[in-house]
């Protein structure tokens, strides 16, 4: 099965912005429910975008782990890497879940993060993100 995207995957690894934009409508619906800022409408904005995502990450490198369609909607698992123009190295992973409508990408929610290899151990991000009391 050809999904939307594995077409998407595809352009991004070719760095073609153009073809990359023209899978989704032109009143796209960008959410980012981890980041409600970075909400967008617009094919254009997508491009705009990926332009300064492929001009910044020239080795831009983009892995659909997995994905799934069911009816109208698409899910995917995706592993993003690349270096900066400075050389430093750009990491990024995480879920994208798009609704398809006359086969273009309608809508999607993206919960995708930039990798911190520097992240502390599980102990400190409960401490620190919950704060349990202590006894």
């Amino acid at each position: 099965m050809d999904t939307v995207l594995q077409r998407l995957t595809q352009a991004q690894n070719d760095h073609d912005a153009e073809r990359f934009a023209s899978f989704f409508a032109v009143d796209y619906r960008s959410e980012q429910p981890a980041h409600p800022g970075r909400e967008f409408v617009g094919r254009a904005q997508v491009f705009s975008n990926w332009t300064g995502v492929f001009a910044g990450i020239p080795d831009f490198h983009a892995e659909l782990l997995s994905f799934c369609r069911l009816d109208d909607m698409e899910w995917g698992e995706l592993a993003w890497s690349g270096h900066h123009t400075d050389g430093q190295p750009y990491a990024a992973c995480g879920v994208i879940v798009a609704i398809i409508r006359d086969g273009l990408i309608a809508s999607a929610r993206l919960y995708v993060e930039s990798i911190d290899p520097d992240e502390v151990g599980i102990d400190a991000v409960v401490e620190r993100v919950f704060r349990p009391p202590h006894p």
